[in-house]
């Protein structure tokens, strides 16, 4: 696909970063809100629509911005400040949405994405891991699956799932390595069957609920490897496939909700009057100040940690170079540190915060929004495992993959 399909210029990251700073006002006026409802408002998810934020990571070929790593890591930070769910609703769509983008064929990809415009953006969401079975039929595959997790998905027209591809004999495809065969599936949410279990502690406005699809034909151009192995279009940004994309999104939301909390804390302490007795507000107290400097020092050395590794991945894709190991390991262990920082953060504001953080509030929320990231896969124990292993010289021969590290084959 050699030309653009829109002939407007498509806006510019730091265009796209002022629009989120301007919204956060609107972000943070609908969160409770879109608690309540178990989704993103429609004022909150059309604000994003109608800032171009839904285009931050598209190829330009379809009107997007294709931002870099670092843009969109500071994009991502924006809009998680003003609302953690906003920003796992933007990040979680960007991954399914601008790999298919990317990957798809070009008779499924002009079809999906050939008609949408800035006002109306094709929105895709689902869950990348494996959990469908797939059997080959004719020139496509009859997918069935459950899938969890789906954040967005209650804003979608498209489901973007994994699944094992099944011969009709009921045998595993297996690569020629002896891997067996995962592709991801492009379905429309109209075919799917949408839960409405997200009853959570946190990150409730990102309708994150589960979805199964049943017996349902796929065509083989609506489906593509995960690993991103054959890009049609885009630049180099989307050489590190779902794995790098999904570290990406999972930074910018855990900086943006980390910086919210401490500044979230001063306004909070700042407010209280003296205690009983005379006593000194606890924002007044040599050990609150001491531990917000502390705070302040995880925070920002988490943050730091962040940009140094993916400035160098930058460097590499900006030269067309392929993510290496080591790159993939940094940015996994640097999401793994900061969000375990950012959590010992939150913990400590939250004991700050006292009874303004027991009952609702900005603060009780942000909490919860940080807690509810820890439980990911991707900062999980395991991964930090990982990276261990393989800084430590102990995975040499293996490939990243969505369990850890693997030999291939």
């Amino acid at each position: 696909m050699s030309r653009p399909l829109h002939a407007a210029a498509p806006p510019s990251a730091s265009a796209l970063l002022k629009n989120a700073r301007a919204l956060q006002p609107v972000f943070k006026a609908q969160s409770a809100a879109s608690e309540a409802q178990g989704k993103l408002t429609d004022e909150a998810f059309g604000a994003m629509r109608d800032a171009g934020l839904l285009g931050l990571q598209l190829p330009a070929c379809f009107g997007g911005t294709e931002a870099s790593t670092i843009e969109a890591l500071e994009v991502l930070e924006a809009v998680s400040y003003a609302d953690g769910s906003a920003g796992w609703v933007l990040m979680a769509s960007q991954v399914a949405t601008c790999l298919s983008a990317v990957c798809l064929p070009d008779a499924a990809a002009k079809e999906i994405f050939g008609a949408a415009t800035p006002e109306a953006p094709v929105v895709m969401a689902g869950q990348g891991a494996p959990n469908g079975r797939a059997v080959v039929d004719g020139n496509g595959y009859r997918l069935t699956g459950q899938w969890n997790y789906a954040s967005g998905i209650l804003h979608s027209q498209y489901t973007h799932g994994g699944a094992f591809v099944v011969e009709k004999n009921g045998a595993m495809r297996m690569h020629a390595d002896g891997r067996p065969q995962i592709l991801s599936f492009v379905v429309p949410t109209s075919k799917a069957k949408v839960g409405g279990n997200w009853e959570v502690m946190g990150l409730r406005a990102t309708g994150s609920v589960d979805y199964s699809i049943s017996d349902t034909f796929v065509p083989e151009e609506y489906t593509h490897a995960p690993e991103a192995v054959h890009r049609y279009r885009g630049g180099n940004f989307y050489a590190m496939g779902i794995f790098g994309m999904t570290t990406l999104g999972h930074t910018g939301f855990i900086i943006g909700i980390g910086r919210r909390i401490l500044d979230e804390l001063v306004e909070v302490l700042g407010d209280r009057p003296a205690r009983r007795g005379g006593m000194p507000p606890l924002s007044a107290t040599p050990g609150y100040h001491e531990g917000y400097g502390h705070a302040e020092a995880r925070y920002r050395s988490s943050r730091a940690f962040i940009f140094d590794v993916w400035g160098e991945l930058q460097k590499s894709l900006d030269r067309g170079d392929a993510p290496g190991i080591r790159q993939f390991t940094l940015i996994r262990l640097a999401l793994n540190h900061a969000t375990s920082e950012i959590a010992e953060v939150a913990t400590w504001a939250y004991k700050m915060g006292g009874g303004v953080a027991l009952r609702e509030s900005v603060l009780q929320r942000c909490f919860r929004d940080t807690y509810a990231a820890t439980q990911h896969f991707f900062v999980s124990p395991t991964m930090l495992q990982e990276c261990g292993r393989e800084l430590a010289g102990m995975a040499k021969g293996e490939q990243w993959t969505v369990l850890g590290l693997r030999k291939p084959g």
